[in-house]
């Protein structure tokens, strides 16, 4: 397995960090990185279940980037180990730059659960102003519920109740997959523009042109599909 990757561009590298820097504030833990066929997908994890009794979505960010070479490797990596080769990366003079990966980690229960690579079948429609609105008021309620000191438990069913509710005009995505596309950037307040769903099994997908938001929806949600 390769221990490295080169992107084909400074612009990527640039895009990969900012990437990372929103993914890490989000949920400061780990990304899995998966290369292929000349492309790098770099999954990251907004909101997943912490245990069997947790309701919470299974809401994931994805970037996709052109590599320079047909390397192949899965692995999952600490963020910040990442974000940090990619800034030495990003300040080097070379012409192609090449990014080491960190040591893996192995105690990362959502990147066990692999979304669909084909299969997708587009479903319906929202828009980046929806999101928008949805992800902002779903910060604001959280950080009004949850006060500076409280216990982890409490922390988390807040943010289950606030981010498993429907998106309007989408019943079966959670607001948490607009609080995804807010948080890592997929979609901006100044730039209005359409966001196709698709569905592949139990998964659901939202695309921008910035990114995408994948969901593993939930047994009720299924019931009715």
């Amino acid at each position: 397995m390769s221990r490295s990757f080169t992107l084909v561009d400074t612009p990527s590298l640039d895009d990969l960090s900012v990437y990372l820097g929103r993914a890490g504030r989000v949920e400061g833990g780990s990304v899995r990185m998966i290369a292929a066929a000349g492309v790098l997908a770099v999954y990251s994890a907004i909101l997943y279940p912490a245990g069997l009794l947790d309701d919470s979505p299974t809401v994931l960010g994805l970037r996709t980037f052109a590599l320079t070479d047909r390397v192949a490797f899965d692995v999952v990596v600490p963020v910040r180990s990442l974000l940090d080769r990619v800034t030495r990366a990003r300040e080097s003079s070379d012409t192609l730059i090449s990014v080491a990966l960190p040591t893996e980690v192995s105690t990362v229960t959502w990147a066990g659960i692999s979304p669909p690579r084909s299969g997708w079948k587009r479903v319906g429609e929202t828009d980046a102003t929806t999101l928008v609105a949805v992800g902002k008021a779903g910060i604001d309620e959280v950080g009004t519920a949850v006060p500076s000191a409280v216990g982890e438990q409490i922390v988390r069913r807040v943010r289950s109740e606030v981010w498993g509710r429907p998106i309007p005009g989408l019943d079966a995505i959670p607001s948490g997959a607009a609080f995804a596309a807010f948080s890592l950037g997929f979609v901006a307040e100044d730039v209005d523009e359409e966001v196709p769903v698709f569905e592949a099994g139990p998964w659901s997908r939202l695309t921008s042109s910035r990114g995408h938001v994948l969901v593993r929806r939930r047994a009720w949600s299924l019931l009715g599909t």
